[in-house]
């Protein structure tokens, strides 16, 4: 049985990852062609880096990942702190309405929010473009944020914010040198999840954005509705790339608070 769970797992790496592997190698093909592997080249990434609208779509996702990230990030490190300190119940129909976002499938919140900035366009002047994109992001990053700092409660000592304010600490210090340090590894995990969403999000955006302000995702599906370039293979490729990194940083930091943890049970 063993044999067999791995042979599954293998084969289920394989049909997730062999695509991604496949987009890899063509990225660095000489030809356009989509089948054979011509010979090793790097002219579709210096292609890529001379696109103008690529690159203007690039800097538009990064200046919308990191804005939506930093705010989410306050917003949910408040909310879960709040969220922290009720009791059972509501905080339970509380976490669970926090929950649906994410549960949601995206295209009923793009159409959900392109609609409600519809309704303020009419009567504030609001354009889609910049802020209506700003705006959708931050609100299914936050949710994101909430997800990773709340287990950070449960593993801190419920009396430690009480414990200092009794040593003397007013209670903007002892959330500053007590609480905040305790559910750090979890804020930094949500930050960069909120980031890596926001990176990569398609469906939203393109429900959210206006012809002067567009993402990344966005600027790639209009170029392959019209042909396939190996230029979107490159940048693919840098995306993931990107992604992964994220994603490593992100287990190292849970990685290393977990090891803490450990040392700090065994003393």
């Amino acid at each position: 049985m063993k044999k067999l769970s791995k042979v599954y797992v293998g084969l289920i790496l394989m049909f997730l990852y062999v695509p991604i592997f496949v987009l890899i190698v063509f990225s660095f093909n000489e030809t356009k062609s989509r089948s054979v592997f011509s010979g090793f080249t790097l002219d579709w990434y210096a292609r890529l880096f001379n696109n103008d609208i690529i690159i203007s779509s690039l800097v538009n996702t990064l200046i919308i990942a990191i804005l939506a990230s930093i705010a989410s990030t306050i917003l949910g490190t408040l909310a879960a702190i709040g969220i922290n300190g009720m009791k059972k119940v509501p905080k339970a129909v509380i976490m669970n309405v926090t929950n649906m976002p994410i549960i949601n499938p995206e295209i009923v919140t793009g159409v959900s929010l392109m609609l409600l900035f519809v309704f303020f366009a009419a009567r504030m002047h609001l354009e889609f473009g910049f802020v209506t994109l700003l705006i959708a992001h931050i609100t299914f990053d936050v949710p994101y944020v909430i997800l990773n700092i709340m287990p950070k409660f449960k593993q801190m000592d419920p009396h430690l914010y009480e414990a200092a304010q009794d040593l003397g600490c007013s209670p903007f210090q002892a959330f500053k040198k007590v609480i905040l340090p305790e559910i750090m590894p979890g804020i930094i995990s949500g930050f960069l999840m909120a980031f890596t969403y926001s990176l990569d999000d398609f469906v939203i955006s393109y429900f959210t954005s206006g012809s002067t302000s567009q993402t990344l995702p966005i600027t790639i599906y209009s170029m392959t509705r019209r042909k396939i370039s190996p230029e979107i293979n490159a940048l693919s490729t840098l995306i993931f790339v990107a992604v992964v990194v994220v994603l490593i940083v992100k287990n190292i930091i849970e990685n290393r608070q977990a090891k803490k943890l450990g040392l700090y049970r065994g003393k």
